[in-house]
């Protein structure tokens, strides 16, 4: 009865292992400088981009801008419409199979170094060392009683980081509101409900994600852990452990490389020992193998006892000819949405043209015995320079139009414009007929659309 309990004590899955608060040891190395140069790299592009200018026609204007009230998005010298929504979908599919190509060639190596939670949580843990010191001083700090001096440099390290977070803040509503305009408003306490709750949102979510959470959110909290296993094999790279090499370990023996030191579990940010193998809060930082090859420098062993390896490679197998089916196919999806969304914004259109049929009075009767009918027509200039536009009627004989045909319309507007149609009444036709409205814009033959209408006759 008792082997049997504890067979079934042995076989029970463990789901959450309680840990405490992690203390990273600070670790050097090519895997830890590569990661820092990332967080350097995308802060720069992040913090920085909503501060660049881009001037068109003598105007000037944030490069890079969400603008939601004129519904338009300012990329450098690109303006995209919510007509262009298509482009943004495919740009949401190129990133996707860029993600599961990275995942299929080397695990979760976006996320060791370039998911904006490692990110925040390498800058949040660097404030966090420099204020309460190494991590054997943080772990006595944590378990010390609260003192004047423990209150004085806990209220340093959130300080620092309420500061980054609401900068964090400011910077992402500045690519929504223009951050020349949303720092003189924010000082004067004028911003908007939405500007005031996306700050307060943001700062608090990059405040609790990155200095709170951190592992956590790795552990348990995202999707994109759990579902990696389906997109790696035995010949991913992913940083793992030469057991063939390391075993048996143990302190002060030479059986094994391993030295069973620890230093590599006590580096990584998500606190699980690579030589249990491959595991899913692994994020492949790589932060373990620089530990781990500053320990073998220091006894005189060989580096890469823990490396960015295939499953394969670390059980003696030899590597697979070529790329692997779904290494291409990945490849292929993300080339083929490449190609599909470069060629649909080489091709875009720089006019469009809505046409709406005048409710109030379906026609009437003019003196001379024209029939006319009323519409609206929206003139949307997606180029960047003012244009005007001829508005002509196809496909029923005798339609033309009554008044003026030529309009005017500014650089990236929507131009309402009324317009009347006339025909002879004794055309012979009756009823509902159908026409087209042809707009193009004068000196560029080019830029022309075509919107189709109806005409009622009596």
């Amino acid at each position: 009865m008792g082997s049997a309990a504890s067979k079934v004590h042995e076989a029970r899955i463990e789901l959450y292992r309680r840990k405490g608060k992690i203390h990273a040891r600070a670790a050097s190395g090519r895997w830890n400088t590569l990661r820092w140069a990332m967080v350097w790299f995308t802060q720069i592009v992040f913090y920085g981009g909503c501060w660049l200018t881009w001037e068109r026609g003598g105007e000037a204007r944030q490069a890079v801008l969400f603008d939601i009230a004129q519904r338009k998005f300012h990329f450098f010298g690109l303006t995209l419409w919510p007509q262009d929504a298509l482009l943004l979908a495919i740009a949401l599919v190129v990133a996707a199979a860029a993600l599961f190509l990275a995942t299929a060639l080397a695990g979760r190596v976006f996320c060791g170094f370039a998911c904006p939670q490692t990110v925040y949580t390498a800058i949040f843990a660097w404030v966090e060392a420099r204020v309460e010191g190494d991590h054997l001083a943080r772990a006595r700090l944590d378990a010390a009683p609260l003192t004047a001096r423990k209150a004085a440099l806990r209220l340093a390290k959130h300080g620092l980081w309420a500061l980054i977070a609401a900068w964090t803040a400011i910077s992402f509503v500045g690519y929504f509101t223009p951050i020349r305009e949303l720092l003189p408003r924010l000082a004067a306490w004028q911003t908007g409900p939405w500007e005031s709750f996306w700050l307060l949102f943001y700062a608090a979510f990059t405040y609790v994600q990155a200095g709170l959470a951190r592992e956590a959110v790795c552990q348990h909290m995202c999707p994109y852990s759990r579902f990696q296993g389906v997109m790696v094999d035995r010949h991913t790279r992913n940083v793992g452990y030469d057991a063939a090499r390391g075993e048996p370990r143990r302190a002060g023996r030479r059986d094994g490389a391993c030295v069973d030191c620890g230093i590599c579990v006590q580096v990584c940010p998500t606190g699980i020992d690579i030589r249990d193998g491959l595991q899913y809060p692994c994020i492949n930082c790589g932060l373990c193998a620089d530990a781990c090859d500053t320990v073998m420098a220091k006894i005189g062993a060989p580096r890469g006892l823990v490396r960015f390896a295939t499953e394969a490679e670390l059980a003696g197998e030899p590597a697979p000819a070529g790329m692997r089916p779904r290494v291409w196919v990945y490849a292929a999806l993300a080339a083929a949405f490449t190609a599909a969304g470069l060629w649909l914004l080489a091709e875009r259109p720089l006019l469009r043209v809505d046409v709406l049929r005048d409710r109030g009075a379906l026609l009437r009767e003019t003196r001379d015995g024209r029939i006319e009918n009323d519409y609206t027509l929206k003139l949307i200039n997606l180029a960047e320079a003012p244009r005007r536009f001829a508005v002509e009627v196809e496909g029923l004989p005798g339609a033309h139009i009554a008044g003026t045909h030529i309009f005017d319309a500014a650089a990236g507007s929507v131009t309402p414009v009324r317009v009347a149609v006339s025909m002879p009444a004794g055309s012979g036709l009756s009823g509902v007929q159908p026409i087209r409205f042809a707009v193009r814009a004068e000196g560029d033959a080019d830029t022309r659309a075509v919107e189709p209408s109806t005409f009622i006759l009596p």
